[in-house]
């Protein structure tokens, strides 16, 4: 298996909860239905900020050198990211605040095997909660927001399509490219339960209305 192939065998497996990911309906769970620009604003922050943290906990304890380097340039990339959000705030600062169950999870990973892994399946995520802030900006015509929420989706896929590529470089055999799946999917699992039981909370059905 390569980088290609990988991503590829992920988002087909998860091709539902992806689809569901990327509807409209993703920001009103992210934000309690407080689609307010402030809220909204406030939500994307905290989530580079928790990435921020993931990748921060993982490279103190990083053995595999390429994976540490590759931590360290994601970590700095997701505080640019943060950064960029916050200042588009009044107070220019969110509080890390819970650990949501995506990060949560990708926390709980010890290998470099199952971190690379788990930054793709978290990469694929990112996408779709990119896409409808992109789609949020655009629709409150502000088209200098909504660009740089297109330049944060590119990076971080970016940086998805860097994590498979290290993968190739990790993996010894078909059984580590078999663990790195299925944390990639378990990830992909875990952000599309807590944001299928988010709407449920709210009276809402993840089913797309057809």
């Amino acid at each position: 298996m390569d980088a290609a192939e990988f991503q590829e065998t992920v988002e087909e497996s998860n091709a539902v909860e992806l689809e569901r990911l990327g509807s409209s309906k993703l920001l009103v769970a992210l934000t309690d239905a407080d689609l307010t620009e402030e809220t909204v604003l406030r939500t994307a922050a905290g989530s580079e900020r928790a990435a921020m943290e993931t990748l921060e906990a993982w490279i103190d304890d990083e053995d595999h050198d390429d994976a540490r380097e590759f931590f360290v340039a994601s970590r700095d990339q997701e505080r640019d990211h943060y950064d960029r959000i916050t200042a588009m705030l009044e107070d220019g600062e969110v509080d890390a605040g819970s650990v949501d169950p995506m990060h949560e999870r990708l926390r709980s990973l010890e290998t470099p095997t199952a971190r690379l892994g788990g930054l793709v399946g978290r990469a694929l995520v990112s996408d779709r909660t990119h896409l409808q802030l992109v789609g949020f900006f655009v629709n409150e015509g502000d088209e200098q927001r909504a660009d740089c929420f297109r330049e944060l989706r590119t990076e971080t896929a970016t940086q998805g399509d860097r994590a498979a590529e290290l993968l190739a470089d990790v993996c010894a055999g078909s059984e580590d490219w078999r663990r790195a799946r299925t944390v990639a999917e378990d990830v992909i699992d875990v952000a599309y339960d807590a944001y299928a039981d988010s709407l449920d909370e709210l009276g809402l059905d993840p089913r797309p209305i057809c």
